[in-house]
């Protein structure tokens, strides 16, 4: 069994979502860089279950002689999704000691960077499988996001067929705000000046206005799914730091920070959770990591429904 720790005193479960900035760079003298080792180091020092990857840029190069040097050090088997139009693909890395990989699909169409999706299974638990997924939504496009996110309830809607959902990413935009710890941007202020990001980031609302995307934490979270940030803050377990921002730091031209980098899991993996925490990863990355801890039994518990699933989260709180 994995992750019995005296802080837990139960064995657990890790999800970890990152996005290593362009992979931490290209490699030198035919090695990854330092910073990519250094984000490695930190990230398995929280020893992580499930590991959803973003930015793998020069993972795919060298026959995947990056992506098998992350499963060395990590002690984890890995996967990236299909190549899209951007070069930042997406990976997937599980713990064998505590996953069953059964299959791995590729969806290279519609995303701007496809997801890395498998179908697992917890060990003591062979069924139902689980939906795992991997993704980062466009970066450049509200529409383009929007039908991205319609195609991770594709996904996620197996859910309705007996399966389990663990999925997350690199959002690209942000959480609706009911209940976040960090205040909407105001497009109107004179410090927002990078327009791009502005166009990126929004859509047009009454009288020419600019409104913040919310769709995807909307879609959603309104199909049933939960954030465990969210869900960690706000319920029993009362973590408020869960919803700490993790992109944006030092970009007052872009609205500064920002929770966009989220996980969601279906209605009976949440009561599974007991902490969810952002990974400071100052000076290795520009998107902190986001963890969250499952209680293996509890979780086990869940996938063979003995827990009641919870109710979808109310946006109009």
């Amino acid at each position: 069994m994995n992750g019995t720790t005296d802080k837990y005193r139960e064995p657990v479960v890790t999800a970890i979502t990152g996005n290593l900035e362009h992979d931490g760079g290209a490699e030198e003298l035919g090695k990854p860089p330092a910073r990519w080792c250094d984000w490695h180091e930190l990230i398995a020092e929280h020893r992580p279950d499930v590991l959803l990857r973003q930015e793998m840029t020069y993972s795919r190069a060298e026959g995947h002689r990056r992506l098998h040097a992350a499963e060395r050090r990590l002690g984890m088997r890995g996967f990236l999704g299909a190549q899209g139009s951007g070069r930042n693909g997406t990976g997937l890395f599980v713990r064998p000691e505590v996953f069953d990989v059964h299959q791995q699909f590729e969806h290279p169409r519609l995303w701007r960077t496809p997801p890395t999706n498998i179908i697992a299974s917890l060990h003591e638990v062979p069924v139902p499988r689980i939906v795992m997924a991997s993704w980062h939504l466009a970066f450049n496009s509200p529409h383009d996001r929007e039908r991205e996110a319609d195609e991770i309830l594709a996904l996620a809607d197996k859910v309705n067929g007996g399966a389990a959902f663990i999925g997350g990413g690199d959002c690209n935009e942000y959480p609706h705000p009911a209940g976040e710890r960090v205040l909407p941007i105001d497009w109107t202020s004179k410090t927002i000046t990078d327009r791009f990001h502005m166009m990126h980031r929004t859509n047009q609302g009454l009288g020419g206005s600019r409104v913040s995307c919310t769709y995807a934490d909307e879609a959603l979270l309104g199909a049933g799914l939960h954030d465990p940030a969210r869900y960690a803050a706000h319920g029993p377990l009362a973590q408020k730091d869960a919803l700490l921002p993790t992109a944006g730091h030092g970009k007052p031209t872009q609205g500064g920070d920002r929770r966009i980098d989220r996980i969601y899991v279906d209605p009976w993996l949440i009561n599974a959770v007991i902490s969810v925490y952002v990974i400071d990863t100052t000076g290795l990355s520009d998107h902190h990591a986001v963890a969250v801890v499952f209680s293996r039994a509890a979780m086990a518990a869940s996938l063979r429904r003995k827990m009641t699933a919870l109710e979808p989260y109310d946006l109009s709180a």
